[in-house]
């Protein structure tokens, strides 16, 4: 019991740190790009 409430506390922080890794990999991706242009992000 404990080893299952353990890993099911300790899967949402690793969760999260994936999500946000996606979203700031695309991020600096599409701001990479629109420096290349010379266009501004927003």
């Amino acid at each position: 019991m404990t080893v299952g409430l353990t890993i099911y506390v300790l899967m949402w922080p690793i969760l999260v740190a994936i999500i946000m890794f996606v979203i700031a990999r695309g991020f600096f991706a599409d701001w990479r790009e629109a420096r290349e242009e010379g266009r501004s992000i927003i």
